[in-house]
């Protein structure tokens, strides 16, 4: 039963970090924001970036409500996850370290995940227009980039997104988060 419960309040807070992420990231690229996915998130994150953002105003290009907002949510399900595991909640510097991991870890993860999407939707939506492709496409976009620099397409396809997610796996597993 506590299996059951750890596994779907990690797997939602999860989500809910993957989002913010995508948030702070679609600003940092500057994104399209007027697309349906674009406004889907605005409104999930709002609530918690909202009142952040009377306290924390952004500093550059960097919305520092959304970066606080994806440490808080990260912290939240560090504590939340050990208060249902061991009753009790973890100490200061285990809360503080894996809290830490758990974002670097979750940026890899949401890089990996939109990479791959962007690729499988590359083979689906070659010349239409989709939302998603297009947000997705902002977003992956700095990362590929110097990939696309290194590797031409080889008889016209561009492998980019392979050697993409590769590195990022092998840096998952370098750093020991994979």
């Amino acid at each position: 039963m506590t299996s059951a419960i750890i596994y779907l309040v990690d797997s939602l807070l999860t989500i809910y970090l993957y989002v913010l992420i995508m948030r702070l990231v679609m600003q940092l690229t500057r994104a399209d924001f007027r697309n349906q996915v674009a406004h889907f998130i605005l409104a999930v994150t709002n609530p918690i970036v909202m009142p952040l953002r009377r306290i924390l105003p952004p500093l550059g290009k960097v919305d520092t409500a959304s970066v606080l907002a994806i440490i808080l949510v990260a912290a939240f399900t560090i504590g939340t996850i050990t208060l249902i595991a061991s009753h009790a909640l973890p100490t200061p510097i285990s809360w503080l370290l894996g809290t830490g991991t758990m974002v670097l870890r979750a940026f890899i993860v949401f890089y990996i995940g939109c990479i791959f999407v962007y690729a499988l939707l590359s083979f689906v939506v070659q010349g239409g227009y989709s939302p998603i492709f297009a947000l997705l496409g902002h977003v992956v976009e700095p990362v590929l980039k110097p990939f696309r620099r290194i590797i031409p397409p080889i008889a016209g396809w561009d492998l980019s997104t392979l050697w993409a997610l590769l590195a990022l796996g092998a840096l998952l597993r370098l750093l020991n988060l994979g």
